[in-house]
């Protein structure tokens, strides 16, 4: 029997590991970008949990890797406050004590490798749904678009490469729980079937085009960044949105830009409801007669209810009369709404800074609008939007490809860099193009196979004008991501129940 303190020194060893192995994993997401640490990452906490000597174990360990996750990979939330940032992390690490508990429990298992790679889909799936519409905002697949993997994102997804992730992980550390000349063979067939889906990915080409269209663009930028008032003083962001459309245009006159066929602000390209506000409706009205032509912008409207809002996204046509109107469908819990506000503002008073409860919208972000040259369909997404495969997938129908934000409050910390890290695996999965814009940074264009053509890294003002092709979507993923998703989840759960029978029926017999 082990003395008593080699016990709590394995232990302690163990904890340290499982921390190390989350901040690995952290390390691997965008703003550092070290992707081949992934891999290491889960094969360090599938290792540590085999050395658990219990399911209780397993759990204490995936709850220290998720906080060790968290704190490479959420710490941006510090800027709005330390207090929003120590609860994320703890409250997201619980589907890592479920992650370290389900691992444990699938090495009953002689196929658990693959079972355990399935765990993580599992536990995405269901951090994409739950709590409060889910927070899928640090998925495996998010973190490879750097990588040899991303060549899967047209064929299987964020979804199949984040399992590709999780196995090759899970097959490092089968190696090396028992290293065996035939465990290396086998991983070796593995990584060349992970090359072959790759492979077969790469070769999957975007839509042909029907054209291409010049698309102006303006980042506001000045924002005074960070923390809940990011956005500075009401109607800033706007003033700064008229003057950069009046920059913009003015090098439109100059021939040193091409004409664009419209222009685009970002979300909270006004922050007060124009519906509601003269002034902010006055400084709208003053861009879009410099513009000449149309233009999509975010803005907060009041409503539908008492003391509720939304976030939406409008195409002005040029005489200043709203055409079309897309309504967030992803929203912020806790950041644009409070669940259960009432009790929660009594115990955390702070939240108040939230003001109106947001309300998400039900109608897919595509918007059918009326140019000189004719008829055209808009995929927009907002933000938030992102981070959600069928909000996504459902903007694929688009002729072009929009995604707004404000990211002035997260101004300086590593959450912007995420958000492009993801709309660039988004524009992988869909072989698309994509022009962001922002309040404040990051904008830019990203390409059909997600590489950055344009971008904009800091927080002033910036315009231009990007040329895009006019094509829609039609990969493999958009169809086949959303089976893997809850076929892989459906098969992971019914192994695990395999293995609480057999761990049942071995106690009967004993």
């Amino acid at each position: 029997m082990m003395p008593q303190h080699r016990k709590w020194v394995e232990r302690l060893l163990c904890s340290l590991g499982a921390l190390a192995s989350g901040a690995a994993l952290g390390l691997a997401f965008a703003p550092y970008g070290l992707w081949p640490v992934a891999f290491l990452g889960i094969a360090g906490l599938t290792v540590i949990v085999a050395k658990a000597r219990s399911l209780v174990g397993g759990a204490l360990y995936g709850y220290l890797f998720g906080l060790g996750f968290g704190a490479l990979g959420l710490n941006w939330m510090s800027i709005i406050f330390i207090e929003a940032m120590f609860a994320l992390i703890a409250a997201t690490s619980f589907f890592y004590l479920a992650a370290g508990l389900l691992i444990k429990l699938s090495m009953r298992l002689s196929a658990w490798p693959l079972i355990a790679a399935g765990v993580w889909v599992g536990v995405e799936f269901v951090m994409c749904r739950w709590p409060f519409g889910g927070f899928g905002w640090m998925r495996l697949g998010y973190a490879m678009v750097d990588s040899p993997l991303a060549g899967g994102y047209p064929l299987i997804g964020v979804v199949g490469v984040g399992f590709l992730v999780a196995l090759i992980g899970q097959v490092i550390a089968w190696i090396c729980l028992d290293f065996q000349p035939m465990r290396l063979i086998s991983a070796v067939a593995c990584g060349l079937i992970v090359f072959i889906l790759a492979l077969g990915g790469i070769m999957i080409q975007p839509t042909p085009a029907s054209g291409t269209m010049p698309v102006g663009w303006v980042q506001g930028g000045l924002a005074p960044g960070g923390g809940v008032y990011g956005l500075g003083v009401e109607r800033t962001i706007t003033k700064h949105e008229v003057a950069g459309t009046e920059a913009l245009m003015q090098d439109v006159a100059s021939n040193a830009l091409e004409e664009p066929a419209f222009i685009v602000w970002p979300e909270n390209g006004t922050d007060k409801d124009p519906y509601e506000d003269p002034e902010t409706s006055a400084l709208l009205r003053q861009a879009i007669a410099v513009a000449g032509r149309p233009i999509l912008s975010g803005h907060i409207t009041l409503g539908p209810g008492d003391d509720e809002r939304q976030t939406v996204s409008i195409w002005w046509s040029a005489d200043g009369v709203e055409q079309a109107r897309y309504v967030k469908r992803e929203i912020v819990p806790f950041g644009e709404f409070v669940p259960g506000r009432e009790f929660m503002l009594k115990l955390v008073p702070k939240l108040a800074y939230v003001g109106r409860q947001s309300v998400p919208g039900d109608q897919i972000g595509l918007l059918d609008v009326q140019l000189d040259s004719g008829p055209l369909k808009i995929g927009v997404l907002m933000c938030y939007d992102v981070a959600f495969d069928q909000v996504v997938y459902d903007t694929a129908p688009g002729e072009l490809l929009v995604v707004q934000s404000s990211n002035a409050m997260y101004q300086g910390t590593g959450q912007i860099e995420q958000q492009f890290a993801i709309t660039r695996a988004r524009a992988a999965e869909l072989r698309r193009e994509i022009l962001v814009v922002t309040t404040s940074g990051v904008s830019g264009v990203i390409d059909a196979r997600g590489n950055v053509t344009e971008k904009i890294v800091d927080s002033g003002e910036h315009h231009g004008v990007a040329d895009l092709p006019l094509r829609t979507s039609n990969t493999p993923a958009l169809w086949l991501a959303p089976f893997l998703d809850w076929a892989l989840t459906i098969l992971t759960a019914l192994s695990l129940i395999t293995c609480i029978v057999i761990a049942i029926d071995s106690r009967r017999k004993r």
